[in-house]
C-alpha cells in the first residue's frame, strides 16, 4: 500500500447500480484524499460480486472496486479500516436511511449523505428534469408530454434517463436508444425497457448509462433540450432549468417521509398531483396541504391519468391475471398500477391471484413484498427471471393477461393467452398546465 493509500479516508458506497457509480465519478474518481474499497449493492437483484471496472474508475484503482452485497457491510468496515460510509440509493423511508446509519455507526465509521451541488452536473442547454416523491407517480407519462410539447415547439429533445447499468459497465458507458431494435441489439432487461421503450416509439432519443458527465458530451451534440426521466424517487443529475416534481395521492403522506423524495419536492418548481380519477379526495388534499406546506412557491398542476386498453372486450367479465410495473409495485410499495385499475375499469370477473402459481425468483419476489396480492410485478433482471416470469403467467388460471407495465412483453415473452394492454396518460385538470410552464424554456 502507498503512502497516499494509508493517507487517505477509506470510503464504501451504498448503492444500487446508480446514484452511487455517478456520486463515485463526481467526488472520488480523481480524488487522492479518498480511497474507495467498495461498492455494497442493494435494492437490485444479481449486481453484487461484481466490479467497477478499472478504465471507469480511473487511474487511481488500476484494478477497479469490488461491489459487494450490502450484508457484508459490517464486515467490510472492520476490514478494510473504512473511515467513511456514503449512502446512495434512493426510494426508502427515512426510518430505513436511519436504521442504515445506525448499523454504520455502530460499526465504527462515519455516515454521509452527499449533497446535490457536488454530485450535479450542469450543461449548456435547458433541462427540463422530471422527478418524483416515490417510484411509480407517473414520471414517464409526464416525460412524454413534455417531450411532445417541447417538440412541438420545433426543438430538438433528448431524454437523459436515470442509470440501470445492470449488466457489463464498461460496454454501458454511454448508451444511446434511438428505435427498438437499439433496445433489443444491447439486450435491454424488462426493467430498462419499461424505462426506454414508450420515449422511443414516441420518436424520442433516449440517452442513459455509468458516466453522466460521458454522456452529457454526447446529448449535447444533437439536442436543444436535455428531458431529465428520473428513476425511483431520485434527484437528478444535472442542473434543471425547470424541475417538475410529481406526487401520488394513493400514498399520501409518503412525500414527507421518504429519502430523496421529499428534497425533490423542495426543489421543485412546479408540481403535479396525477391519479385524481382513481384516488380519494381526502388524500387528494392531503397531498395538495404538505406540498402548500414545504413548498407554498411551487405550481400546483391537477392532474388525471386515465387508463385506455386496447381490447377491453376481453376483461369484461373475464378471469384476468394483472401484470404490472416491476419497481413501482415492488420497493415502490404501490398494491396496484394501470393493470389493476383497467381490470376494474373494464369489470373483470375475477383478478387472479398469481402467488399460488409462482416460479423460482419470481415466488421470492412475492413473498418478499407481501403487500402484492392480486398483481404480479414484471420482473425480468436477466434471461432466467424472464423464463421465470413467463413461466408464471402461463401457470395462471386465467382467460386474459392484462399488462399495466409500459412495456410490451408480448414481444418479449412466450404468452400463450390473449393480452390486453393498459396504458394511461397525463391529463391536466384546468389551469396551469405543463404547456403553460414550459414556456420558460427557450
Amino acid at each position: 500500500m502507498s503512502q497516499q493509500d494509508r493517507d487517505a479516508t477509506r470510503v464504501v458506497i451504498m448503492g444500487a447500480a446508480g446514484r452511487d457509480f455517478h456520486n463515485f465519478n463526481c467526488c472520488y474518481r480523481h480524488n487522492p484524499r479518498y480511497k474507495v474499497v467498495a461498492f455494497t449493492a442493494a435494492q437490485i437483484p444479481n449486481i453484487a460480486n461484481r466490479r467497477y471496472p478499472a478504465e471507469l474508475a480511473g487511474r487511481l484503482y488500476p484494478e477497479g472496486i469490488p461491489i459487494r452485497a450490502e450484508t457484508e457491510l459490517p464486515e467490510l468496515i472492520s476490514r478494510e479500516s473504512v473511515g467513511e460510509v456514503v449512502f446512495a440509493y434512493s426510494d426508502v423511508s427515512f426510518g430505513y436511511v436511519m436504521e442504515r446509519a445506525n448499523r454504520v455507526i455502530a460499526a465504527g465509521a462515519r455516515f454521509t449523505l452527499l449533497g446535490r451541488q457536488e454530485t450535479t452536473l450542469s450543461s449548456r442547454l435547458p433541462v427540463v428534469a422530471v422527478c418524483a416523491v416515490r417510484t411509480g407517480c407517473g414520471k414517464s407519462a409526464t416525460a412524454r408530454k413534455v417531450c411532445r410539447l417541447l417538440r412541438e415547439r420545433g426543438k430538438r429533445v433528448v431524454v437523459v434517463r436515470h442509470p440501470m447499468p445492470y449488466c457489463d459497465l464498461l460496454s454501458m458507458r454511454v448508451q444511446r436508444f434511438a428505435s427498438l431494435a437499439d433496445l433489443e441489439e444491447k439486450g435491454c432487461s424488462i426493467e430498462e425497457r419499461e424505462e426506454y421503450e414508450s420515449h422511443v416509439r414516441q420518436g424520442t432519443i433516449v440517452y442513459a448509462g455509468v458516466d453522466y458527465e460521458a454522456v452529457l458530451e454526447e446529448v449535447e451534440r444533437e439536442a436543444d433540450v436535455i428531458v431529465w426521466d428520473g428513476g425511483n424517487n431520485d434527484l437528478p443529475f444535472y442542473h434543471a432549468s425547470i424541475h417538475i416534481t410529481l406526487v401520488d395521492p394513493h400514498r399520501a403522506g409518503d412525500e414527507m417521509s421518504y429519502h430523496p423524495g421529499l428534497a425533490n419536492l423542495l426543489l421543485a418548481d412546479v408540481v403535479v398531483v396525477p391519479k385524481q380519477d382513481t384516488a380519494d379526495r381526502a388524500q387528494i388534499e392531503t397531498v395538495k396541504d404538505n406540498v402548500r406546506a414545504v413548498n407554498p412557491n411551487a405550481v400546483l398542476i391537477d392532474a388525471a391519468s386515465p387508463v385506455a386498453v386496447d381490447r377491453p372486450e376481453l376483461i369484461f367479465r373475464k378471469r384476468v391475471l394483472v401484470v404490472e410495473d416491476g419497481p413501482s409495485v415492488t420497493h415502490g410499495g404501490m398494491g396496484a398500477g394501470a393493470g389493476f385499475f383497467a381490470a376494474q375499469k373494464f369489470r373483470a370477473a375475477e383478478i387472479v391471484d398469481p402467488a399460488p402459481y409462482a416460479v423460482g425468483s419470481i415466488r421470492e419476489v412475492l413473498r418478499q413484498y407481501p403487500h402484492l396480492r392480486r398483481v404480479l410485478p414484471s420482473m425480468g433482471y436477466g434471461e432466467t427471471q424472464m423464463e421465470e416470469l413467463r413461466k408464471t403467467i402461463e401457470s395462471c388460471p386465467c382467460d386474459t393477461v392484462v399488462l399495466g407495465t409500459p412495456v410490451d412483453l408480448g414481444r418479449l415473452l412466450d404468452i400463450p393467452k390473449p393480452v390486453v394492454r393498459a396504458e394511461y396518460e397525463i391529463q391536466e385538470i384546468g389551469m396551469p398546465t405543463l404547456e403553460t410552464v414550459l414556456e420558460k424554456v427557450r
